[in-house]
């Protein structure tokens, strides 16, 4: 497989396949500046340093590389959007082959996405996005596609109802609206490259959407995962203007099947015995909450080593939503 192929290049150029490999516990993530990417750095430097972890972080162009990089032994974790996980395993939407060797480790947080646009623009609600211009291709990341879908949807627009500028990824999406070439930008809450915009722009505000139950039923059609959640302003919340509504989905920590559980069994010792720590270097990741870790989602394993942990510490699976 040609994807296969350039992942093999990278795991030799990061050192981490052959004896190195065995000694490296790495993350897959996407590039630097993004959320999970700022997320993994966090976790792995807890790991390392009260875990006795060597744990560093490995950035991949998008979803579909961190996902094909865990499956084929490449990396042994990766933080990624539940949805995404799930069309992974069946080898549906961006997949077009199944990569059944994920599994999920633990529900790290809730994980609100917005458009956001310049604060001079005007624009306060994704509704006045009505013929301006959004985002859209995303070649080396697919997964913004059903994401943007889902926030439009929340705005009571449609993609015919904008006009699309092709974008490759998530970073470069950013650049562009901050130059002007496009209207809006996509990118989550608490991302660090929505601070470097705003500064860089004058300030930046996310777009509200209206979370009716009509609104909730469009975005799980797009992707059954999706739901609302209300978020505050705050320092680290650089955007969110005002209490407002968000298309959310869950974070997941997964590891490959070649993990062993001793490794996913120390990691998660470190997530949850330093969570207070963790929460302090990365506000969004005050969230993680060993009672809602453990979280049943459709088509999707738990590692043994996960399983045995949850257990040992008297946590009960919670049902899907």
């Amino acid at each position: 497989m040609k994807v296969f192929r350039h992942l093999m290049a990278a795991g030799f150029a990061f050192g981490i396949v052959g004896a190195a490999h065995a000694q490296v516990s790495s993350i897959s993530t996407p590039p630097q500046g993004s959320v999970w990417n700022t997320m993994a750095s966090v976790i792995a430097g807890q790991a390392r340093e009260s875990g006795g972890m060597r744990m560093v972080v490995q950035p991949y162009g998008g979803n579909a590389q961190m996902m094909q990089s865990v499956n084929e032994g490449l990396a042994e974790f990766s933080l990624n959007d539940v949805n995404d996980v799930i069309t992974a395993v069946e080898g549906s939407g961006e997949y077009d082959a199944a990569l059944p060797n994920l599994r999920v480790v633990a529900r790290i947080n809730p994980f609100p996405i917005g458009l956001y646009v310049k604060e001079s623009s005007g624009m306060t609600s994704v509704a006045d996005l009505k013929g301006k211009s959004v985002p859209s291709g995303w070649d080396a990341f697919p997964i913004a596609r059903s994401h943007i879908t889902a926030i439009l949807a929340a705005g009571g627009l449609i993609w015919d109802d904008v006009t699309k500028v092709p974008v490759p990824e998530l970073i470069r999406g950013s650049d562009d609206m901050a130059s002007g070439r496009v209207d809006s930008a996509f990118f989550a809450v608490g991302g660090p490259k929505v601070a470097e915009v705003d500064a860089s722009v004058g300030g930046v505000r996310f777009l509200t959407v209206d979370p009716s139950e009509e609104n909730l039923a469009k975005i799980q059609k797009v992707r059954p995962a999706f739901y609302f959640s209300d978020v505050t302003p705050a320092p680290p919340r650089v955007g969110v203007k005002e209490p407002m509504a968000f298309v959310t989905w869950d974070n997941i920590l997964v590891a490959g099947t070649h993990v062993s559980d001793e490794q996913v069994k120390t990691l998660l010792t470190v997530l949850f015995d330093e969570a207070d720590a963790i929460g302090k270097a990365y506000p969004p990741l005050r969230a993680l909450d060993l009672q809602t870790a453990y979280k049943a989602y459709p088509g999707l394993e738990y590692h043994p080593g996960a399983v045995a942990f949850f257990e040992e510490r008297g946590v009960a699976q919670t049902p899907a939503d």
